[in-house]
Parts: structure tokens; sequence; C-alpha cells
């Protein structure tokens, strides 16, 4: 067989089908990764045909899965807000609003009654501005300390995290491309060797089975194959398995350490962040409890004797109230601003990051492949079809160019 094989006049062209075979896996494979994370959104003509990345196309019930099968098991939003410690975000918002407390009183009064409010004499204006930086700090630490006490009642992390990736479904594939790159690369690769051993599998049936129907029909088997094939590997085995002296795990699984790291990182910096859990306590659907909460604890520095006096002699008594209510509307405004500081999130997300890390590392392999196994579970058999197909079309032009048939 083998020296009928080398003396065949069409030997060269026989040993081009695995190179091809190889190309055409990558090629495939490399199709398949693009159409998981790209386009961002829908290209084409609705509902006739068209395309969009698996993940954006699916960004909020991925995000939902996320939160189901990862971070529920991680801990809740109440832990993680506990862990950003409480007293110290208090203390920052102290910090924040008494620095500036002169520029958010002159703000609301004037907004009132601008002449009144500047021609009062300045040390009546003085003692507003002393009365409010004496009761800021513990307004704050009541504010924090209730928003402690109920922030699983404020705050759907589900909504939370879905409505982000909705809105920046860039964010979604950014953290499946970084804590899963080496398995996206395999993926790539493996379609060239694997494409390479079916190629070789291929040339005895170009060579004894008549027709042209041969490559085509191997070239799609070959695209399904290393698609199938490369899948696989990533999450097969579950556990460990002995072979020989080898220990054989699937490959994602096997880096569950270096995934959690990755994983922590991005979900304390760019989601589950101190700035997004306040924008939902203050902005999200349930900011109505909020709101009541924070006009609660704002009463003390509305009422006190100082604070009354001025307001009635700059809005009048029949304009007590709706100063009062400018005020709260005010507090509700300042209570994300003071967020906003890079650094501080930062040193509040790297605490919980290490407990993240801590206890991703503990999951069990059938929940640890949770976190990437959605974004080739959703739509997985499209991937493999269009490998398919690409391999076919390969095979023809292969049929065509290589052989020159036709």
């Amino acid at each position: 067989m083998l020296e009928s094989m080398f003396s065949h006049p069409d030997f060269w062209k026989y040993v081009s089908i695995p190179v091809l075979a190889g190309v055409i896996g990558w090629v495939t494979n490399w199709m398949a990764v693009q159409m998981t994370f790209y386009p961002l959104q829908f290209i084409g003509i609705r509902p006739f045909f068209g395309w969009q990345g698996i993940i954006p196309s699916k960004a909020e019930k991925m995000s939902g899965i996320l939160v189901d099968q990862t971070l529920s098991k991680i801990g809740s939003i109440d832990e993680f807000f506990q862990q950003m410690e409480p007293e110290k975000i208090a203390a920052h918002l102290t910090r924040s609003v008494q620095s500036r407390i002169e520029e958010y009183t002159d703000e609301v009064m004037t907004e009132r009654n601008a002449v009144l409010w500047e021609n009062l004499p300045l040390l009546v204006r003085r003692r507003v501005y002393n009365r409010a930086r004496r009761v800021v700090p513990e307004v704050m630490d009541n504010i924090v300390d209730d928003i402690s006490k109920n922030v699983e009642e404020l705050v759907d992390l589900k909504y939370m995290i879905g409505s982000q990736m909705r809105e920046d479904r860039a964010l979604m594939v950014k953290m499946f491309r970084e804590v899963g790159d080496p398995e996206f690369r395999f993926v790539i690769n493996s379609g060239f060797y694997f494409g390479f051993l079916f190629g070789l599998l291929q040339i005895p049936f170009v060579l004894y089975l008549p027709g042209n129907w041969v490559m085509p029909v191997f070239g799609f088997i070959i695209g399904i194959a290393t698609n199938w094939v490369a899948l696989n590997v990533i999450f097969r085995p579950l556990n460990p398995v002995r072979v020989g002296p080898f220990r054989v795990q699937g490959l994602f699984l096997k880096r569950q350490k270096d995934v959690a790291e990755s994983f922590a990182r991005l979900t304390t910096t760019e989601v589950v962040t101190l700035r997004n859990i306040m924008y939902q306590v203050i902005n999200g659907p349930r900011a109505d409890r909020t709101k009541a909460l924070i006009k609660r604890h704002m009463r003390p520095l509305l009422e006190g004797g100082v604070v009354r006096t001025a307001a009635q002699l700059t809005v009048g008594p029949g304009g007590y109230a709706d100063l009062k209510k400018a005020v709260e509307e005010k507090a509700v405004d300042l209570a994300v601003l003071p967020f906003e500081d890079p650094q501080f999130n930062r040193e509040r997300g790297a605490i919980v990051e290490r407990i993240m890390r801590e206890r991703m590392c503990e999951l069990s392999s059938e929940e640890f492949q949770a976190l990437l196994r959605p974004a080739f579970q959703e739509d997985e058999w499209i991937l493999i079809l269009v490998g398919g197909v690409l391999g076919m079309a390969a095979g023809f032009i292969q049929l065509f160019l290589v052989f020159g048939m036709s």
C-alpha cells in the first residue's frame, strides 16, 4: 500500500491533504471563537438572516447564569458589602460631604431664595454650616448602617449585573475572553492538530474511493470533529482521571486557581464594585426604599433650631416644607458621588477579591465549570455545524484547486 502511494503521480497532492485539513481545522475553530464573541450588535436582516455573537446576544441571560451558578455559591450581596467595611464607607461619605458642606448648603438655599440667603448675616450662615458639619457624621453613620442592614432588600444582584451587561456587552465579552483566554487559544490552535490527524485518515479514502464527493464530505467531518473535540477537551473529564502515569482532566478545570484569580479581579473591579452597589441602592428598582431611609435620617439635620430659624428667615414658614424636600433630594444625589473615587473603590474591592478568590478555589469541578461552560454551551451546535459547513467549502476548494477536478 505504501509503495503504491509513494509511486502515485499525485503523491504530493495527497501529502497536502493533512496540511490543508489542519488549515481547515484552524480556520473553522478560529471562526467558531470569533462567532462566540462578535459582533457585539446584530448584523443582518431580522428574522431572515444575520448574526450576533453568542455571548453579546445573551449577555443578560448569561449574567443570570453567572449569578446563580457561581456568585451565589461564593457569597451574598450582604456579605460582599460587609467585607467592604461599612464604617469606612460612612467615614469616606462624611469626609466627602463635609469638605463641600458650604457649597451644598448655599446651592440648596439659593435655589429657594438667593437674595435673602445671601443677605443673611454671615454669623447666621456660619452657624448653619457648623450645625450641618457637626450633624453630618452621625447622619452618614446612620444611613450607611441602615443600608448595611438592609442591603439584600435594597439591591437585586442579578438585576444589577444583568442590566450592566445589557448596557455594556463588551464587558461580558472581556470577562469571558480574559478568564478563558488559554482555552480559547487552545480551541483555535488545536484545530490544526486535530485537522492534520483527520487529514491523515482521509488519504486512503481519497486514494481508494472513487468520486469527487470524498473531499467535501471529509471537509465537513473535519470541520465538525475539530470543533467538537476541542470543546470537549476543555471540560472533559470533569474530575481527574488516572491514565497510566498521567492525570487527565479538562483544561479549564485544571486551571481553577489561575481562573479564580482572574475572575475575582475582574468581578471586583468591573462588576461587583462599591460604586455599582451604591448606584443600585440609590437608583435601582428598589430605590424608593433607600430614599425613604435617607429622608428619615436627614430629619435631625433639618430640624435643628439654627437651621430651622435660618430656613424660615429665607423661605418663610410656608416654604420650609419645600426646603426640607429639596435638602432630602440633594442628599440622595450626594449619596452616590463620593463612590466615583476609583482609589476608594479599589481599596474596598481588594478585600472582596481575596475572599472571592479563596472560595472559588474551593468550588467543586461541577460548580466551577459553570463559570465558562455557558459561553460554549449556548448554541454550541451552531458553532459545530458552521465548522462543518466551512470545512465542506474548503473541501470543494481543495478538490478544484489542488486536484483540478471539475
